[in-house]
């Protein structure tokens, strides 16, 4: 393995360079680690979803350094994408704009719209510019994991997921912890195709305008799989009184995990941790917990429900989509499984 510090400028200048030769690397950003290439090079992009098990058909994100990349991969910047890179770049949230033609067609999975963000990490950051130095005009990196697996929040996490080969830039966990938010900007209105971090409310008041549902014409988007940030270990979300009968009718416990804010503590033979009351902080750790339960052994996970509130709608995103459907869930009222 080779594992770089993010701190270290001769790693950085390493791996800018090989993503300039066409080689993948894995780095942080302030969302999740990604696993990353030189978006103008279709032929190194294949690698990424080599590496994953991805479809070939399911976009990924370009990440640049600042906002003037982006005239390199867009024909054209919308307003509404002009607005949110001005209000909230470097930092956590993608805007999927018109493509330029002839380049990134890979990256975009070959879509006439590409996903654009700026992430705000300072290992990200060294990196990009780095590799524009060499001539990379940007780094397309979905997360590195394995499709559909849980996002990976730190080195460790990747180094779980890919072995000794894979580079990976160290720098340590990831602050955000889940991915950003996607807004699309290249069909008028502004939509929000996958939440984040940042709230509607505030969006919306970069935009200036209110957010459209997706509809069956939005682009194809990173993330928004009905099934995706899965664990190994079925995972079932439960409002709080389901989680309660669920527990008091359970017999054998083994196996068990729960992620709640005091139901499951003390009880035999269940693996328990505490779930924040802030969604910041229940993102920050999210994947981080899964990933650990995973580890102990767990056969099946029980998230306590966060609150039906704007501010987490990011979070209750990704539990949704790792988390089975209704008709798995058996033993479980249906109510129980969003």
């Amino acid at each position: 393995m080779t594992l770089l510090r993010g701190d270290d400028p001769a790693a950085l200048a390493a791996a800018a360079q090989r993503l300039a030769d066409g080689g993948l690397v894995a780095f942080a950003t302030e969302t999740v680690y990604g696993l990353g290439a030189r978006a103008d090079d279709d032929a190194a992009v294949a690698g990424i979803f080599a590496a994953k098990g991805r479809p070939a058909d399911h976009p990924l994100i370009v990440h640049v350094a600042a906002l003037a990349q982006a005239a390199t991969f867009a024909a054209e910047l919308p307003a509404a994408a002009r607005r949110l890179a001005e209000a909230f770049w470097p930092g956590p949230v993608t805007v999927i704009v018109p493509r330029r033609a002839g380049i990134a067609d890979a990256a975009a999975g070959g879509q006439a719209s590409i996903g654009l963000r700026c992430p705000s990490h300072p290992v990200a950051q060294a990196l990009l510019r780095e590799a524009a130095r060499r001539g990379v005009p940007g780094v397309a990196a979905p997360s590195a994991n394995r499709f559909g697996r849980v996002s990976p929040t730190s080195a460790a996490h990747v180094v779980q997921e890919f072995g000794p080969a894979l580079w990976v830039l160290d720098g340590g966990d990831c602050p955000v912890g889940i991915e950003s938010a996607i807004v699309d900007c290249s069909r008028g209105a502004p939509v929000l195709l996958r939440p984040g971090v940042l709230t509607r409310a505030q969006l919306e008041a970069a935009l200036g305008e209110p957010l459209r549902t997706a509809d069956a014409q939005a682009p194809r988007a990173p993330g928004t799989l009905a099934s995706h940030y899965a664990p190994r270990a079925p995972v079932r979300l439960l409002p709080t009184a389901a989680l309660a009968r669920a527990l008091d009718a359970r017999g054998a416990d083994a196996g068990l995990a729960v992620y709640s804010r005091q139901l499951g503590q003390g009880r035999a033979g269940v693996l328990w941790q505490r779930r924040p009351d802030d969604p910041a902080a229940l993102a920050h750790e999210l994947f981080a917990v899964l990933r650990r339960f995973d580890d102990e052994g767990a056969a099946e996970i029980w998230v306590e429900q966060p609150p039906d509130d704007p501010a987490w709608e990011g979070v209750t995103d990704r539990l949704r989509r790792a988390a089975l459907a209704p008709s798995d869930a058996d033993g479980i009222p249906d109510e129980s499984v969003p």
